[in-house]
């Protein structure tokens, strides 16, 4: 199953760091965020990523494109061929998709121009700024048992994030971007979506957290999987120093690997 990884925000709450680099490319203990994410879901076994860029997109590609080099032990030839040897490579057997959606596209308008690589099969679709220790496949093991377009992960943090209205079956009845208050069931952004999603979204300007997930609430067409767990975004400065702390003293629970 394809991993679809939403990483060309402006990261405006965080523009001490992605000033100068996407927020998917700030790092926790010297690597991005990203690769944390992407390092997660890989211990569940996905290894197949297709990463929407925007906003600084170009660090992203140039960082994929000597993860290899980096990796590696490298004897280097100058001998007039101007090659080099990689020994003891430590790269994961990672396939990234690196698509270019936009500078100004929102995350419905991201989604959507991502279509045609994801295919006609179930897709697992996040951000490129969360970590959690969420169970993936017990995730996606919810997703395939009853049938709907969409399932959300939930969670209960602070109310700063999307809410969710949950009905006795955890069908999602309603679906509010960021409301007041504290103590509901909000999105955790990692969702499983069947590819008849992309109707829902009509071009770049789409914001996914509104009409879309919306509407499919309203079809009922969206499930919730509760997660009571760890996660945590890195929206500021101050998200990043916790996380940098719970990596740096062995207790990040996204660690698995």
């Amino acid at each position: 199953m394809k991993v679809v990884i939403l990483a060309g925000g402006l990261g405006t709450r965080i523009m001490e760091e992605s000033a100068v680099k996407p927020k998917p490319m700030i790092e926790i203990g010297g690597m991005p965020i990203l690769w944390h994410i992407m390092k997660s879901f890989s211990t569940f076994g996905f290894k197949h990523f297709i990463i929407c860029l925007g906003y600084k997109g170009h660090v992203i590609k140039d960082y994929f494109a000597r993860y290899y080099l980096h990796h590696s032990d490298v004897t280097f030839n100058y001998n007039g061929r101007n090659d080099y040897i990689a020994h003891h490579s430590a790269v994961e057997p990672w396939t990234v998709t690196l698509v270019d959606t936009g500078q100004h596209s929102m995350t419905g308008g991201r989604v959507k121009r991502v279509a045609d690589y994801v295919g006609n099969d179930p897709f697992i679709l996040t951000y490129g700024d969360a970590v959690s220790d969420i169970d993936l496949n017990l995730l996606l093991t919810f997703h395939l048992s009853h049938g709907r377009l969409a399932t959300v992960s939930a969670v209960q943090p602070s109310g700063r994030f999307g809410a969710l209205s949950l009905d006795s079956n955890k069908k999602v009845v309603s679906f509010k971007e960021k409301p007041k208050g504290d103590g509901q069931w909000s999105s955790a952004g990692f969702f499983v979506m069947h590819p008849d999603v992309m109707d829902y979204i009509k071009g770049d300007q789409t914001i996914l957290e509104k009409e879309p997930l919306e509407n499919l609430a309203k079809d009922g067409q969206l499930m919730a999987y509760k997660h009571t767990g760890f996660w945590h975004p890195m929206d500021t400065m101050k998200d990043k120093n916790e996380l940098e702390h719970l990596w740096n003293t062995h207790q990040a629970p996204w660690k698995r690997w």
